[in-house]
């Protein structure tokens, strides 16, 4: 079995998840924590690492029963073909997601565009281009893997 990507209607992966979940097909959807700042409150959320996407392992035969659940929209493509996702590659997301160890940098030395390798942690030796600096966030694309990933500026400098 193959892992495959499902693209889902905004703001409904977690409950496309859970409901996948239900009806027996194996799904990751890798979440991210945040801290959200209300005008009374802090609130740690749990949010989706990739927004409208949610990973599936299912054999090719039962690949139409995805679209039982409400939320899912399609399947990726690439090149033609639905995308498929190696196991190691989704392992290399978890392992990602579970290192907590952040080495401190100073964003006043980077600029859009600037291309870099990761040192440290589940992408490790990957080329990285940075595409976005905010004061809150930072979007680096990874080229080999075909995708962007957003880093919390606040952890980065802390």
């Amino acid at each position: 079995m193959s892992w495959y990507v499902l693209y889902t209607k905004p703001q409904t992966e977690k409950k496309v998840a859970s409901r996948l979940e239900k009806i027996g097909i194996e799904v990751y959807c890798p979440l991210i924590t945040e801290k959200r700042q209300w005008s009374d409150r802090i609130k740690k959320v749990s949010l989706p690492l990739f927004k409208s996407y949610v990973f599936v392992r299912i054999s090719d035969k039962e690949r139409n029963k995805v679209f039982d659940v409400p939320g899912v929209v399609r399947y990726m493509f690439w090149l033609g073909k639905p995308a498929i996702v190696k196991d190691y590659e989704i392992h290399v997301i978890e392992s990602w997601l579970n290192n907590e160890t952040v080495e401190k940098i100073n964003l006043e030395d980077f600029n859009p565009g600037d291309r870099l390798v990761l040192k440290e942690g589940a992408f490790k030796n990957e080329k990285a281009i940075i595409r976005e600096i905010g004061q809150k966030k930072m979007r680096l694309i990874l080229p080999k893997m075909g995708c962007t990933i957003v880093i919390n500026t606040r952890e980065l400098t802390g």
